[in-house]
């Protein structure tokens, strides 16, 4: 697999910025997806946290295996990490952001929160579910936000969205295919089909049921004249399907 890499001007930019707007805040809000919460997360972003109250809420938990969740959560309250499992869409879950958040945010008369997280990770629709509306500009790919903007989401809560940033290097071959997988790494930055090949492995090691790239590209009818399969429309099939959830609730990495 080609090594995947992605961290253009305008991160290194934010990343400057974000240290003036997290000054500003009283709250730090992380959004991470539930389903690769290891490598779904930006150390530098916890840092800057500092001192400052934080909350890191685990996105996607419907497209999460529930168990592992569960060991997630257990294993931030452990570590005196307040952390909650949402499903933005659900309004069960947003009722559990908003008593978390104004928990963190006790004492303010008005409450500011900074919303960080790599590019794909639910941002806006975190702050959507708190706003009961829609606010923030959502789509499934990495890359849509890129100026930091204020919203008020509640009489006395307003927060700030702000670009994804990824780490400067992604490290692991591992972290690398998951990462583009779960949509933080824009199309353009790799090969789709280079990409299911390690989560079918993955997917075999856990005794997990998932279709390999030619078995899914026949099921579908991506077949060429002379019975050739086009795996490479397939692959990006593919990985929409499993962002849309057609192959099960999984997480790709076990809490600790």
């Amino acid at each position: 697999m080609k090594a995947i890499q992605w961290y253009p001007g305008h991160m290194a930019a934010a990343m400057r910025r974000l240290e003036k707007d997290v000054r500003l805040s009283d709250v730090v809000i992380e959004v991470v997806d539930a389903r690769i919460v290891r490598s779904g997360r930006n150390p530098a972003l916890a840092r800057l946290a500092g001192t400052k109250p934080r909350l890191v809420v685990l996105e996607r938990e419907d497209l999460a295996n529930p168990h592992v969740t569960a060991a997630w959560l257990r294993a931030f309250a452990q570590n005196g990490e307040p952390a909650v499992a949402i499903n933005g869409k659900s309004k069960g879950s947003t009722r559990r952001l908003k008593e978390a958040l104004l928990l963190l945010a006790a004492g303010k008369r008005q409450a500011r929160s900074i919303v960080v997280g790599i590019p794909n990770a639910g941002k806006s629709t975190v702050i959507n579910a708190l706003a009961g509306t829609n606010l923030a500009r959502v789509e499934n790919r990495a890359g849509v936000t890129r100026a930091p903007q204020w919203f008020r989401v509640e009489p006395r809560l307003d927060v700030l969205d702000t670009a994804g940033i990824l780490v400067p290097k992604i490290d692991t071959p591992d972290a690398q295919w998951k990462l583009a997988l779960c949509g933080a790494v824009p199309r353009a930055r790799f090969d789709a089909e280079e990409i299911i090949a390690p989560f079918v492995r993955w997917a075999q090691e856990h005794r997990i049921d998932v279709p390999d790239l030619s078995a899914f590209a026949r099921e579908r009818g991506f077949v060429r004249r002379g019975n050739t399969l086009d795996t490479h429309n397939a692959a990006w099939s593919y990985i929409k399907e499993f962002n849309d959830g057609a192959f099960g609730r999984m997480t790709l990495e076990p809490a600790p």
